[in-house]
């Protein structure tokens, strides 16, 4: 046995620092690399380019099969990248896509409404935005572009979520709510009546639950199959957004939530 063949086992013996564990996702991604810029590969070549023992590089390649990551030919016995990439390489694509097409909806809404507007994405538990314009009367808009914001207290989190399958709804309605103001939904009961709601009426409208003096209202984004797949939202401080104006605000979101569902190849 070489040594550092005695030494990786050593390794594994041990338990595994933080080091390691680095070590182990850096040797793993490389791998992904290597089938990228190969095709293809046989367990021996995955080893001599991580400059690792032969076991270990077919660890290394069991985990990322398991995962979908990587998948064998039985006949050969070559690696190549899995269909797990791909649903990966999808799920990058659909937020670079809905960023660039947004740009101009969301450009030509602020402007119109005077008002700051996003778009948010589903991000595990939370909706994360990705695009943002400012339109000239949001001297007091906050910076949301990059920011998580939780799904049961903003108009994006409940117009995306109020179209996800049931699952994707119990994950966050099991979860403590967390009261962020007086008006947040707490209760999950009350929350699924309210997705209901949403999904019913196509928009969604957060009233100072996420902040006092803010309301905000959102309406889903499709992509070509009809998957809701991000939210546009406009949000607005609670002085500017009376009852008066709310229907306004509400035709006007939807509307460009309409466009940007047509220039996802969404038929609306």
């Amino acid at each position: 046995m070489t040594d550092t063949a005695a030494e990786e086992r050593a390794a594994e013996r041990s338990p595994k620092s933080p080091a390691s564990a680095v070590q182990s996702v850096d040797r793993a991604v490389t791998v992904l690399e290597i089938l990228a810029r190969h095709g293809e590969a046989g367990v021996t070549e995955v080893a001599d380019e991580l400059g690792v023992h032969k076991s270990t590089a077919f660890r290394l390649l069991g985990v990322l099969e398991n995962r979908g990551l990587v998948a064998q030919e039985q006949e050969r016995g070559k690696y190549y990248l899995g269909a797990g990439v791909l649903r990966l390489a999808g799920a990058a694509a659909v937020r670079l896509d809905i960023s660039q097409e947004g740009a101009p909806v969301c450009r030509a809404l602020a402007d119109e409404l005077g008002e700051t507007v996003n778009i948010a994405v589903l991000d595990g538990t939370a909706a994360v935005n990705i695009m943002q314009a400012r339109g000239p009367a949001s001297v007091t808009a906050q910076n949301w572009l990059g920011r998580r914001t939780p799904l049961h207290a903003t108009s994006s989190g409940k117009a995306l979520l109020a179209y996800q399958p049931e699952p994707v709804q119990q994950a966050v309605l099991q979860r403590k709510l967390a009261r962020l103001t007086e008006r947040t939904i707490t209760s999950a009961a009350a929350l699924r009546r309210e997705l209901a709601e949403v999904a019913e009426r196509g928009f969604a409208v957060a009233i100072e639950e996420l902040e006092l003096g803010l309301r905000a209202v959102a309406a889903p984004v499709r992509a070509h199959d009809g998957a809701v797949i991000g939210a546009i939202s406009v949000s607005v401080p609670a002085y500017r957004l009376a009852e008066q104006r709310l229907a306004e605000v509400v035709k006007r979101t939807v509307a460009a939530a309409e466009e940007l569902s047509r220039r996802m190849g969404y038929a609306c």
